[in-house]
């Protein structure tokens, strides 16, 4: 049997000093027992490429999910990415193919859930507010028997947008409740029947650190001293009972089981520096911004979104994009990113996203109002934007503002390449902490400045206190795992990996290798990626844009 156990969000910054206070036994002894190490994930490290490259083995390049939304051909519109957006099948595709039993519980991007020999329950991109329905269970069957058995199921029942007094004391609650839930069902999956490959995905390690890390560092330039004295050991709680959840399941596998945990991204603490990209862009004389009715056109645009998202209820803001369905919600998403940008007069431009800093070049023939020409001009545009990205400076520091400038050819590989932004940036750490990207509205302000003290306990899509990093955990044991190696490796080698231990063969459209300390070579088999598969349907994708709404990863650039 292989065991796989997602820990979304996790850093071996945290977890190695709560090992060593003997807080994370059950992690500590994973790692003692077998091979661990820094996974390094996909560029950017967001939740969605990074988990499709892990259930794949493939770059994104390959397998098409590059964001939770994708930019829709000939168009300044936007679409939301769905399992059906993949190209390429996942393991659990793999493993029921070779007539394994799979059970696939939380991961994301696996809705709508595909069919397979065995069970899986959609991550938190499925289509339901606070809890989910049968419409992304598969077997469907297999919805009524989970809530007999454990009740209802919740992947974040509280919202992440508007932080106020109580909130966190209110949300850390329903975080160990999450973490109870989900061990639960996962037990109950176990104790179900035998399996060939088993995974469940935990989302609370991301969630308490996106909000709690100023608590917990008194570095952060965000730190607060009267809410860490209440609020200071919620991510170590959480990580605590991680590992407890950890122990549990563990103890409902075989001892000869190959195990995994592992992490989609690492974590670290955000700074009080605000990046403004379309500002900046404007100032080196790239993008143009609307003006006169224009402008007051975008902050409509912007103000009317903003109030269904916070003051509308969920149950009428998803009864309202249930109506007016994904062709509304395309354009709004579209309008709310880039209604303020003069496009006839733009060069280059960005989603502002904070969890994905990146630029699209506006271009000719791809872009309604494209403006530079496929070739020489284009490479000339990319050259000179990616040099002043690089000379960009903080005003009060003279730091650099950018560590990395990445054409998307040169990260990505496959067919699916040219659906990625132009260029991608790896921003620098301003003393250890990353810098917040929010929108630029109609362009008012500069393209650098502080957070107000009022802004620092921000919640998804105004900068929040702790932000991504690309180094995740991996910790592997069992019978074909040498003990005690740490070595880094990348989110590309778990799925060759897990069909090794199965004893299958690894298809050679897959781009990772085996995980270091695993015995044995893979069987390469020579055989073409399958065809794309189909778009979501109207009715899916509008719920599935309710869902991400209702998370924050859509609200102006929520991290």
């Amino acid at each position: 049997m292989i065991a796989i156990f997602g820990l979304d969000g996790a850093t071996w910054d945290l977890a190695r000093p709560l090992m060593d206070a003997g807080a994370m036994p059950n992690l500590r002894g994973l790692v003692e027992r077998g091979t661990s190490g820094v996974l390094r994930s996909t560029m950017p490290p967001v939740t969605f490429p990074a988990w499709s490259s892990f259930m794949t083995g493939a770059n994104p390049g390959k397998h098409g999910v590059f964001d939770f939304t994708r930019r829709l051909p000939a168009s300044y519109q936007i679409g939301f990415v769905s399992s059906r957006q993949r190209r390429v099948p996942t393991i659990w595709r793999l493993l029921s193919d070779a007539g394994r039993r799979v059970a696939v519980l939380g991961v994301p991007t696996t809705y709508p859930p595909e069919p397979l020999n065995g069970i899986m329950v959609g991550g938190f991109d499925s289509p339901v507010a606070t809890g989910i329905d049968g419409s992304f269970v598969y077997p469907r069957a297999f919805y009524d028997e989970m809530r007999s058995a454990v009740g209802s199921y919740a992947f974040a029942d509280f919202q992440e947008l508007r932080i106020g007094p109580g909130w966190h004391a209110a949300a850390l609650p329903k975080l160990r409740e999450g973490i109870e839930t989900k061990r639960n069902l996962a037990q109950y999956v176990l104790q179900r029947e035998p399996w060939d490959c088993f995974m469940v995905m935990f989302g609370e390690a991301d969630t308490v650190s996106h909000h709690f890390w100023m608590f917990a560092d008194p570095r952060s330039p965000r730190f607060d001293p009267a809410g860490a004295r209440e609020l200071g050991g919620a991510i170590a709680e959480i990580y605590g009972r991680l590992d407890a959840a950890l122990g549990s399941l563990l103890s409902a596998v075989p001892g000869d089981a190959t195990v995994l945990v592992a992490s989609d991204h690492g974590f670290g603490g955000a700074g009080t520096s605000v990046l403004h990209i379309n500002r900046w862009l404007a100032e080196q004389g790239w993008l143009g911004f609307r003006g006169g009715s224009g402008a007051l056109a975008a902050r409509i645009v912007r103000g009317i979104r903003k109030f269904a998202l916070t003051a509308l209820p969920a149950r009428l803001q998803e009864r309202l994009v249930r109506r007016l369905g994904r062709g509304v919600a395309r354009r709004l998403e579209g309008w709310s990113r880039f209604s303020a940008i003069d496009m006839p007069n733009t060069r280059a431009f960005s989603e502002e996203l904070n969890y994905a800093p990146s630029l699209w070049l506006n271009v000719r023939g791809r872009d309604p109002d494209g403006t530079v020409e496929p070739g020489a001009d284009y490479d000339t545009t990319v050259g000179a934007i990616s040099e002043a990205l690089l000379d960009w400076r903080h005003p009060e520091t003279g730091a650099p503002i950018v560590a990395a400038v990445h054409r998307r050819d040169t990260i990505y590989d496959g067919p699916c390449v040219e659906e990625a932004p132009d260029l991608i940036l790896e921003l620098a750490l301003e003393d250890g902490y990353s810098f917040a990207c929010l929108p630029s509205g109609a362009g008012e302000g500069p393209a650098v400045r502080r957070l107000e003290p009022s802004e620092h306990m921000a919640g998804k899509g105004g900068g929040m206190n702790g932000s991504h990093r690309s180094d995740g955990v991996w910790a592997l044991s069992g019978p074909q795992v040498a003990a005690g190696r740490q070595e880094a490796a990348s989110i590309l080698d778990v799925a060759p990996t897990v069909l090794h231990a199965a004893g299958l063969s690894v298809p050679s459209w897959m781009d990772g290798t085996l995980l270091p300390g695993v015995s044995g070579r893979p069987i390469i088999e020579d055989k073409p990626a399958p065809p794309t598969r189909s778009d979501l349907d109207a009715d899916g994708e509008a719920e599935l844009w309710r869902r991400l709404v209702a998370l924050g990863y859509l609200e102006d650039g929520g991290s």
